[in-house]
């Protein structure tokens, strides 16, 4: 197992570097309309204002100012990434501006109230020169129900209540938005991997005998591969709209709480987001699952794709709150059909 792995982030570390090589492509040799801003910016700040005139001969021109910052958007998904609750967006966070190699990282607060289950992350990232992002999370599954159904059924005790899942992420800015290709404006497109890690599966499989390991459990660690690309459209219907769609490579039994097949799947993820005022956006994710595993009856179900509205409050230029709810199906024995989440992200 622990060999498959390695060649798992070989893989990711490749993906990485190529990632990092398209991050210091100059703007100058991409054919981006010079009227152009990156949509998310600009759907909800000011108009820009007029071009200062040139200073006249007797004039000393003032020091350059940093522009001004962007509101805090996209919050961040539990895994620790842009975009919303349960999937990314092709914007990068809290970017900076293009004088500052780092960007000022960020940090966010999710909480999950999901009936049985609940679930708990931590998330930080920072952004590179505009054009590489890169961030950890730590999330935390409470079993609820599991552990007494497993007890009750085998008479084994799993020694736990919950399960602690880590990602360490890395999203590379592929295209700028806005960037002309054959008289179109393209969308923002980012490539991202995202190498999880469980630290738990593999006692609790252990208790049981081998049992995961019998419905197709291979591994308590993996690797994600993402795709995503995001527009806004600045007036549609008056008001931004922004759209993301994307495709994930992943091997993750329940995004990896239950471990790792051997197989990889690809599945559809996206998201459709309205900015209602400068400072209410309200939004509808989907996230399409596959079923690594097979089933154990009354312990583990077939997983089902996941469904989430968010409304979010930009409370200022740094700080951002998101309530919301979602429809996250069959987790381990357990249907999870009304959960509750907020968010508190910040930027520094």
């Amino acid at each position: 197992m622990m060999r498959s792995f390695c060649v798992r982030v070989s893989r990711a570390v490749t993906v990485i570097a190529v990632l990092s090589c398209v991050s210091v492509v100059r703007a100058d040799e991409l054919a981006v309309d010079p009227a152009a801003v990156p949509a998310a910016v600009s759907a909800v700040t000011p108009a820009a204002a007029p071009a200062p005139t040139a200073p006249t001969p007797t004039a000393e021109a003032a020091p350059a100012t940093s522009a001004e910052k962007a509101p805090p958007l996209p919050f961040m998904t539990i895994e620790g990434v842009g975009g919303g609750a349960i999937t990314p967006m092709a914007y990068l966070v809290n970017p900076g501006d293009e004088c500052h190699f780092f960007g000022k990282p960020s940090a966010a607060l999710s909480a999950i109230n999901a009936g049985a289950k609940n679930l708990d992350a931590i998330a930080v990232c920072e952004t590179l020169s505009q054009r590489v992002e890169i961030g950890y999370a730590a999330e935390r599954l409470g079993l609820g129900t599991l552990p007494t159904a497993i007890q009750g059924a085998t008479g084994v005790d799993i020694g736990t209540d919950d399960v602690w899942l880590h990602n360490f992420d890395v999203r590379g800015l592929l295209v700028k938005e806005n960037t002309c290709f054959g008289g179109f404006q393209m969308p923002a497109i980012t490539a991202g991997v995202d190498v999880k890690y469980n630290g738990d599966i593999d006692d609790i499989n252990t208790s049981l005998g081998g049992a995961l390991t019998k419905i197709g459990y291979h591994n308590a660690a993996g690797v994600d591969y993402t795709l995503t690309a995001t527009k806004t459209f600045p007036e549609l219907f008056g008001r931004p709209v922004i759209a993301s769609a994307g495709l994930r490579l992943s091997e993750a039994a329940d995004l990896g709480f239950l471990g790792f097949g051997d197989t990889y799947h690809a599945t559809f993820e996206g998201n459709v987001a309205c900015l209602l005022t400068d400072h209410i956006l309200i939004a509808y994710e989907f996230r399409q699952k596959t079923d690594p595993y097979g089933v154990i009856p009354g312990l583990i179900g077939t997983e089902t794709s996941w469904n989430a509205i968010d409304l979010a409050l930009i409370l200022n230029k740094h700080t951002t709150l998101v309530a919301g709810w979602a429809a996250l199906g069959v987790l381990a024995n357990t249907t999870e059909n009304g959960a509750w989440y907020l968010q508190l992200k910040h930027e520094f």
